[in-house]
């Protein structure tokens, strides 16, 4: 017998995108009793994440049920693209009026920043775009995953495993989650330790920053526009 849907979970992907930020929580959230998860864009074509990875969508917008929860990746050029696009801006605000959960990963956070959706709340971005996300009225934490009432964010691409296993011990208990992270081995020893800026020290950090400086550059651009828009 067919187990019952109890949850339904939703995941924007786009153009562009960086994959870790939804393959992560697909596998968490897929691992997850009687939920359903969806992938979900414009259309049914593929999708070709940043590294070249091509995701097949499952879902369109205009098909998607009401979600229990609806979560945006985060991207580089995309995401920035994503920030001005109405019809994505408006899916999320859509959604957003009676799912259980707004949530994203990385930079997802200025995209649902962009539409509205994290105005007042605390929330987690990657650690070189958290100022783009003040300019739009959210209370930037660098904390991994920030939960606020209804609103999860995650922090930085990786952050998404935690972020998803947070959100699995929200839905379905804390041994449901516990049992995913065993099952998944997830034990994280990273080789060198530098996944933060905090770790790294300040020379890989303006290596890092350097290089993503037209990213960066675009993002905050965008970000001053959504700005304008929200009237912040």
């Amino acid at each position: 017998m067919t187990s019952q849907i109890k949850y339904t979970i939703g995941l924007v992907i786009y153009p562009d995108m960086t994959q870790l930020d939804i393959t992560g929580p697909h596998q968490v959230f897929s691992s997850m009793p009687n939920t359903q998860v969806l992938l979900l864009w414009k259309t049914l074509e593929p999708v070709v994440s940043n590294g070249g990875l091509t995701i097949l969508p499952t879902t369109t917008f205009d098909e998607c049920p009401q979600l229990d929860v609806v979560c945006v990746s985060g991207g580089v050029f995309g995401a920035v693209e994503m920030m001005q696009d109405i019809q994505v801006l408006t899916f999320l605000q859509q959604q957003a009026q009676s799912v259980k959960y707004v949530t994203a990963v990385c930079t997802g956070s200025l995209i649902l920043a962009a539409a509205g959706l994290l105005r007042g709340y605390r929330a987690a971005c990657h650690w070189a775009f958290r100022e783009h996300l003040q300019l739009m009225g959210v209370q930037v934490s660098n904390e991994r995953v920030v939960v606020d009432g209804d609103r999860i964010t995650g922090g930085g691409i990786t952050a998404g495993i935690d972020f998803a296993l947070t959100i699995a011990a929200l839905l379905c208990g804390e041994d449901t989650a516990k049992f995913i992270e065993l099952m998944l081995e997830y034990n994280p020893a990273p080789p060198f330790g530098v996944g933060s800026p905090e770790k790294a020290g300040s020379s890989l950090v303006a290596a890092v920053l350097d290089v993503a400086q037209p990213l960066i550059a675009a993002s905050n651009a965008a970000s001053k526009q959504a700005a304008t828009v929200l009237g912040d």
